[in-house]
């Protein structure tokens, strides 16, 4: 059995958040994972960035089956080459940050709204 970091999620509340919502906090670990490596901090680099991972793979297994699954599989392939492989994809940190911050803003949006 898999030990996840982020176990209440993992337990199944993640399912329950929208799909602005996962790729939000998705965004939050990448966040955090660019922050430590601007600071020369690898280590906890690394590790914001597996969280990011687990987290994509919580969406992968998502019973909720959202038709963007094959974004997020790519979003994740992308993830994994920046962090861990050769960045095959040529992505930025820019773009990395561009990318999840629509997710973001429309996640509080939700949730302000609420």
């Amino acid at each position: 059995m898999k030990t996840y970091q982020h176990k209440e999620l993992a337990a199944g509340r993640w399912h329950t958040l929208s799909l602005n919502e996962q790729l939000a906090h998705i965004g939050s670990e990448v966040e955090r994972a660019l922050n430590w490596k601007t600071k020369n901090n690898l280590d906890y680099s690394r590790r914001a960035a597996e969280r990011a991972l687990e987290l994509s793979d919580l969406s992968l297994a998502s019973p909720r089956k959202f038709p963007q699954l094959k974004e997020i599989a790519r979003l994740r392939e992308i993830l994994a080459d920046y962090f861990y492989g050769s960045n095959q994809h040529h992505s930025t940190e820019a773009s990395l940050r561009k990318y999840f911050a629509p997710f973001t803003y429309a996640a509080r949006r939700h949730v302000q709204a609420a």
